[in-house]
């Protein structure tokens, strides 16, 4: 796990959800490692601290798009492919030529034509900047009624 990615991450429970970060926000070292066995996949250290820091929060997993869980992540079309809309209709992966790199880009997929595209930013900056979009940004889906 790196420092920096960690911290990063256990700040969006108090500043997105008005409540202190606890250990059990995030998957244990245990669980990240036996979900790993299932997908047989190598992680990037900003991706695991993302898993260690949060992944047990489901308001923050699947807060808009799917980040999936850490043993359904797999490896296609050279990308691990960790996000997708609800719609399946955009995907976004890691370039596997990065996993070693701390912090690596992203690109996004349009599953209709399977073109790939860089987001033009790392992993924790776009997750980051897509969680401030996600739970600053966004309308309701419905509004309410006001009497």
């Amino acid at each position: 796990m790196a420092e920096p990615f960690f911290s990063q991450f256990t700040s969006l429970v108090p500043k997105y959800f008005d409540e202190e970060w606890k250990p059990e926000d995030g998957l244990s070292r245990e669980e990240l490692d036996a979900d790993l066995a299932e997908s047989c996949v190598q992680l990037p250290a900003s991706l695991e601290s993302l898993y260690l820091a949060v992944g047990a929060v489901e308001d923050i997993m699947e807060a808009y798009y799917f980040i999936w869980d850490a043993d359904e992540l797999e490896i296609e079309d050279g990308f691990l492919l960790f996000m997708e809309d609800e719609d399946e209709r955009f995907t976004w992966g890691i370039p596997v030529g990065s996993l070693d790199v701390p912090d690596p880009l992203v690109c996004r997929r349009t599953n209709a034509k399977g073109t790939w595209s860089d987001m033009e930013g790392t992993l924790s900056e776009y997750l980051l900047d897509y969680f401030a979009w996600v739970f600053e940004d966004v309308a309701p889906a419905v509004e309410d009624d006001e009497e």
